[in-house]
């Protein structure tokens, strides 16, 4: 079985929970063009001898600095090419795989269609082995890709549609803009797999998908390893079908200490390795892959984590970055972006509109950060932005289920695309549908109808609330008031829950806050949610902000608006280039304020407190 060390930022592969040792990385230069008038299939462009123009940097959106294109403007249809070198195997197949790609797709080798992918924020793969024929050994990819920047009931989350970025809406992503890569892989491979964990019987599940129906004397062993290496668990079965669950018993978590030790949480986020191998004769598939050992659930108004009350610290990370977008500028950005997120005190994030790189998830797992997994947004309700949603986010949820990191679901924010959901009894089915839908594929984690307001079923109740003051916090949230707010029309003038909603036991927590910003200078147009003038006015009230939330015991956690300045929405606790904009050690104390909604934390600040005291010190010695 193939052993690997955690990987460093430049060797760790595109699909760390997927990893095989044998990959090609396509990304940088590709040939590119656009086609404004449609013409490029009528005219032959996806015959591997055309030409484009121009050359753009994968996986650089066009619209990006680092791209080399650089181009915010209008432009539908885009065309990519590129040559690869790779000759037939015998018994083995050539994958290509496309990180994410936005929005609408068809993949051709040299002239031949070989695929079509629809959705921006899902990766997809394309056997392409069938054009491996004869002695030819270079080979051209192609890919017309289509991104109608005005179709609002497409799934664009911050993408503006307008020539302009404005208000707290962005410059486009388009095309590639994640990795691209080959593999080689055996006839009989791994394509899909999923983790999920139960600690009562001690046991994880892997679910295991398969490229064909395996045949008769195939088998699939797994093997389990601690942190430090020693065999957790290993298992041999046969393969009976191109879908199969396979049942590991973890004979540690039978024991309490042990359990202890081996469990994922973001202060201590332990990692199982796993390796995976299908075999058949002489072919095999290695995979490597890992795994948290972890419960999430809401029981009786309170998020458990492993079983215990757990408050949540989010900051909203809207995962841009000014020269390459919604693309992060290397891979090295992504790990550092989780690092950042940690030493300002926050132990989650809550990724906003967006589907993150599988290699963020990777380090948030890796690192110990935890993450609410969200979809991109349609603006327009119809029903074919139902069924544009309901194509991609399945495809979401079964890819990304395996983090540990992932503590819940967010199908649907602030109402997006579902604008008359408080009058519309369809929209009101149809965020209700997309809950059912979300639990129905991962049963295993909380999930939200809608986040922010106006949610139908959630299991948390998440609000967004932009009020200035401390007060305004206290006023809304203490136990006395919290049913009324509720029940009533909430902070954004939307009601917090649409019609007779059971309480059965639901999180409330203050999902968006905060929003401070600096006051605009002459010639900027961002007046954010609440404007200071001073690093000391900024401090008070973040801290004023914070403490009002901690101190309510039904609160149990916060979102704070937001990582970064981006573009003209300039209300981050960094700027964009990612430099704080107040101590970092300051936030950080206010954000790990202990929260009266769990007493034990508390106890647990002043142990910390004195466990600093006695390596360095009393404060200023």
């Amino acid at each position: 079985m193939n052993q690997q060390p955690s990987a460093s930022t430049d060797t760790l592969a595109p699909n760390p929970q997927l990893q095989r040792t044998e990959w090609i990385d396509l990304t940088g230069e590709w040939s590119f063009a656009y086609d404004d008038e449609d013409r490029g299939r009528s005219q032959g462009w996806a015959d591997a001898t055309h030409r484009f123009d121009r050359t753009i940097v994968v996986p650089f959106p066009p619209e990006s600095e680092l791209s080399g294109i650089n181009d915010p403007g209008y432009h539908r249809i885009l065309w990519y090419s590129r040559t690869i070198h790779a000759v037939a195997r015998d018994r083995r197949r050539l994958i290509l795989h496309f990180g994410a790609v936005d929005y609408r797709c068809s993949v051709y080798i040299d002239g031949m269609h070989a695929a079509d992918h629809v959705g921006g924020m899902t990766s997809f793969a394309v056997d392409i082995t069938d054009a491996l024929t004869g002695r030819i050994e270079d080979h051209v990819i192609t890919l017309r890709v289509e991104d109608d920047p005005h179709d609002l009931s497409q799934p664009r989350g911050k993408q503006d549609w307008r020539a302009a970025p404005e208000g707290i809406f962005y410059n486009r992503t388009s095309g590639i803009w994640q990795p691209v890569w080959l593999e080689w892989v055996p006839d009989v491979h791994l394509t899909g797999l999923g983790w999920s964990t139960d600690l009562v019987r001690g046991c994880v599940a892997a679910e295991l998908e398969l490229s064909a129906e395996p045949a008769v004397g195939t088998t699939i062993t797994i093997g389990l390893r601690r942190p430090d290496g020693s065999t957790l668990s290993w298992v041999t079965v046969g393969a009976t079908a191109r879908t199969q669950t396979v049942v590991i018993d973890l004979g540690a978590l039978h024991e309490r200490m042990a359990t202890e030790r081996l469990l994922w949480t973001p202060e201590r986020p332990t990692l199982i390795d796993a390796d995976i191998e299908v075999t058949h004769g002489t072919d095999s598939d290695r995979v490597s892959s890992y795994l948290g050992l972890r419960s999430i659930e809401v029981r009786d108004g309170q998020l458990m984590l492993n079983g215990r009350p757990y408050f949540l610290r989010m900051v909203l990370e809207q995962g841009y970055w000014p020269q390459s977008q919604l693309a992060a500028p290397d891979p090295a950005a992504l790990r550092t972006e989780v690092e950042l997120i940690k030493e300002l005190g926050f132990n989650a994030a809550r990724i906003h509109q967006k589907v993150e790189d599988p290699r963020f998830l990777y380090w948030c797992d890796r690192l110990g950060l935890a993450v609410w997994g969200e979809m991109a947004n349609a603006f327009a309700y119809s029903a074919r932005s139902c069924e544009l949603l309901l194509h991609e986010w399945p495809a979401v949820l079964r890819r990304d289920r395996s983090h540990p990191s992932i503590l819940g679901w967010v199908p649907i924010n602030e109402s997006w695309g579902v604008t008359e959901i408080s009058e519309h009894p369809a929209q009101q089915d149809f965020a209700t549908a997309m809950y059912y839908l979300t639990k129905a594929i991962d049963p295993t984690r909380p999930a939200m109808s809608n986040e922010g307001w106006e949610h139908t079923e959630s299991d948390i109740w998440g609000i967004h609330d932009y009020t200035p003051s401390g007060d305004g916090i206290r006023a809304r949230y203490s136990d006395q008031a919290l049913p009324r707010t509720l029940t009533d029309r909430g902070p954004g003038r939307r009601r917090i829950l649409v019609g007779d909603r059971e309480n059965r036991g639901q999180a409330v927590m203050i999902t968006e806050f905060g929003g401070l910003s600096y006051a605009p200078e002459v010639g900027q147009h961002w007046f954010g949610y609440s404007t200071v003038t001073s690093e000391a006015e900024y401090l008070d009230r973040f801290e004023d902000l914070v403490t009002a939330i901690t101190e309510q015991p039904a609160l149990m956690g916060f979102c704070y608006t937001q990582l970064t300045d981006t573009l003209q929405e300039n209300n981050g606790l960094l700027h964009a280039d990612r430099t704080p904009k107040l101590p970092v050690e300051r936030i950080r104390a206010v954000v790990t304020t202990p929260a009266k909604a769990i007493p034990a934390e508390e106890v647990d600040s002043y142990r910390r407190a004195a466990q600093e005291r006695r390596l360095h010190g009393p404060a200023g010695a």
